[in-house]
């Protein structure tokens, strides 16, 4: 097994528990290797830190495994991993068929991705060093979860940095990507092959359950609403009408079928459009909502675009602040990592400021409790969910 040496400084991130090592954080590697390989990690005085998989071609060099010298990257280690993963779900998710199984570095399993939606599977291997055992692990799941049917989802960008191809497709089946879930008594159709995401944004599903109370009488704008989770969730919880907006014409005809087929058609309607424009248009036909969603898709996947991201988060939050009576409530949320908590809150601070009102932080969330998050992993917790009152 190939031997990699961190550099001589002070603290390295990997030493206090983060699960990367960069290019630039590596003073040699010894021995031979090829790259998705496991390899030993050690400190600059050859202490044992842990093992992982390496790919020179990646910034991120060598995503680790284990820190438990003793143990080894076999089959039988995998099987671990995932049945620990199952276990913690088992124990924090309740009132769904549909949850996140393995979510990567969280579950000690980097860069994989496992979503379950009813008896099917839809994954994900976003690095080289996971995608090399993609055929281990599938026939684990199939072995100990005997789903109906496995899609894999790598069609994400992030995997031609690692070298890997982009590429969908049946790895059991085929069946009909188009599957039915039930989540806290209602049920969603999720599209596996395309669908965003692996299908369905599965980290909102507690955030969605915070509608309660504020959705009632209530007259609701839910913008980039995709296939309409929280448009659903607004009208079952006593809305008197809702307004999905979303740029995809294919999600909003999920989402038409979503209301109909909870029985909420009469209380849901839908409109492509862009929702700037869309906030915009409706400030000045004077339109005002009881209560606002905004789930966007990130704004920025890199640190050098956050600046551009900042002005995208604070024109929508400024213009839906403008579309709400005084008392009125905001639901607003950032996927993305770059943008930290408290940069968001300041933005959205801002955005008040701009339009002349104050708001009253009611509840500030994130994600589900299948997302766990790694403490010394910040990358693990992405998602920020703020509900405010604006007066």
């Amino acid at each position: 097994m190939a031997v990699v040496k961190l550099t001589h400084a002070r603290q390295h991130r990997v030493l206090l528990g983060h699960p990367w090592v960069y290019r630039t954080e590596v003073q040699d590697v010894h021995g031979h290797y090829r790259p998705g390989d496991v390899v030993e990690v050690v400190d600059h005085r050859g202490r044992f830190v842990g093992r992982g998989y390496i790919n020179p071609a990646s910034q991120i060099m060598v995503r680790l495994l284990t820190r438990n010298q003793q143990e080894t990257v076999d089959r039988e280690f995998f099987r671990r991993r995932i049945r620990a993963a199952l276990d913690y779900r088992r124990r924090v998710v309740r009132d769904t068929d549909a949850c996140r199984l393995i979510y990567a570095e969280a579950d000690f399993l980097p860069a994989l991705i496992v979503d379950q939606f009813g008896g099917f599977l839809s994954l994900q291997t976003l690095a080289l060093g996971i995608d090399v055992h993609k055929e281990t692990i599938t026939g684990l799941l199939d072995e100990i979860l005997s789903p109906t049917g496995i899609y894999e989802r790598n069609d994400v960008s992030v995997r031609e940095l690692e070298g890997l191809p982009l590429q969908t497709g049946f790895i059991k089946g085929p069946f009909d990507p188009l599957v039915e879930i039930t989540e806290n008594g209602l049920k969603f159709l999720v599209d596996l092959a395309g669908g965003q995401k692996t299908g369905y944004f599965l980290d909102q599903r507690e955030n969605r359950l915070a509608l309660r109370g504020l959705a009632e009488g209530a007259r609701v704008l839910d913008c980039f609403c995709h296939t309409g989770t929280f448009s659903v969730y607004a009208a079952h919880f006593g809305a008197c009408s809702v307004l999905g907006i979303d740029v995809s014409g294919e999600a909003l005809d999920v989402a038409r079928k979503n209301a109909a087929g909870n029985g909420l058609d009469k209380i849901c309607t839908f409109r492509a459009g862009n929702a700037f424009d869309e906030l915009r248009a409706m400030d000045r036909s004077g339109e005002r909502f009881d209560l606002i969603i905004l789930d966007p898709p990130a704004f920025t996947k890199s640190r050098e675009a956050l600046e551009g991201a900042v002005r995208g988060y604070k024109e929508i939050n400024l213009r839906a602040m403008k579309l709400l009576p005084p008392g009125g409530f905001l639901v607003t949320c950032s996927c993305s990592y770059h943008m930290q908590e408290e940069l968001f809150l300041n933005v959205l601070m801002e955005a008040a400021r701009d339009t002349g009102r104050q708001l009253r932080l009611a509840e500030l969330r994130r994600q589900a409790k299948d997302h766990p998050m790694l403490l010394a992993s910040p990358e693990t917790h992405y998602l920020k969910c703020v509900i405010l009152q604006v007066w």
